[in-house]
């Protein structure tokens, strides 16, 4: 584009008014600024586009057709702008977040539920998947940021703090009863059937990386997706199942199964929310983000 914006932008007043007097009186400017904006704007495109009537001013033929465009493209830059305006006073926008099915249900969904209550016209975007999948979804900034379990293996840009202490417990079903209230070795994992997730989460890294230093390497006869299927599995007396507490708190409550006891501990780990200092980060996510950090790590 050759000619000045503010061209246009007074061009396309005095064309809507049919006025110098009135597009000067719209935008704060003298009449000769006007007249002179209207001659800069003629001599750039080569046309002329008004013509002086008793009344003010009309478009020639050259002057509508160029009317057309500019009031289409002001109109789409003022639009856009409102929107701007919009999405920082989240009033609209989008915050788009990664989180596997555990960090969602046991961390992030009350804090979603009293965003949406203060924001309701702001579209949430989870996209589900284990740690070293959120990872990735960080890195190519297709989300504002992460809620995932430790351990994290993250790029030195990223920053990851951690929000919520978890521990990882081994569960056993009606079959297993005889070693109910035994402090075990974790050596006889080997002998019993397990349930387990599968390989490319950080719950199933975590827990095979504590086995191995103890020089323990279990094959589990089921490998899942989900903690909710290994709990629904150890139930059936399918094996030893190991997940994140919570996930079989109530069936231990209710006496479906029992927690394995061991004469070590497995070390807690953590919930993270992992963010990207290469990325921009949305309004929306931004005070998605704040909401999450006003609560103290538990």
């Amino acid at each position: 584009m050759s000619s000045n914006l503010e061209y246009y932008k007074v061009f396309y007043y005095v064309g809507q008014l049919g006025s110098i007097t009135l597009a000067a009186e719209k935008l704060c400017i003298s009449q000769p600024a006007v007249s002179q904006a209207i001659r800069q704007l003629e001599l750039s495109v080569d046309a002329k586009l008004f013509i002086r009537t008793s009344k003010g001013v009309r478009l020639t033929r050259e002057g509508e057709l160029l009317y057309s465009y500019v009031k289409s493209g002001l109109d789409d830059i003022w639009y856009g702008e409102n929107m701007l305006r919009r999405m920082q006073d989240l009033d609209t926008g989008e915050v788009r977040i990664g989180a596997s099915d555990m960090t969602l249900q046991f961390y992030l969904l009350p804090f979603l539920e009293r965003f949406h209550e203060k924001y309701p016209k702001v579209k949430v975007t989870v996209s589900n998947g284990p740690t070293p999948e959120t990872l990735g979804f960080l890195s190519h900034g297709t989300i504002d940021f992460g809620v995932v379990s430790s351990p994290v293996d993250a790029r030195p840009e990223v920053s990851v703090t951690e929000v919520k202490k978890i521990r990882n417990i081994f569960v056993a079903g009606e079959q297993f009863k005889h070693l109910k209230g035994k402090r075990l070795e974790y050596g006889i994992l080997k002998e019993l059937p397990c349930i387990f997730l599968e390989k490319n989460t950080s719950t199933r890294r975590f827990m095979d990386d504590f086995l191995e230093k103890l020089g323990i390497v279990v094959e589990p006869e089921f490998e899942l997706a989900t903690s909710d299927m290994i709990v629904q599995f150890a139930m059936r007396n399918l094996g030893i199942g190991c997940v994140m507490s919570e996930f079989a708190e109530k069936e231990i409550e209710a006496g479906h199964l029992f927690e394995l006891e061991f004469k070590q501990g497995m070390p807690e780990r953590s919930f993270c929310i992992i963010t990207d200092r290469k990325n921009p980060m949305s309004p929306a996510g931004g005070r998605l983000l704040e909401l999450l950090m006003e609560k103290p790590m538990i």
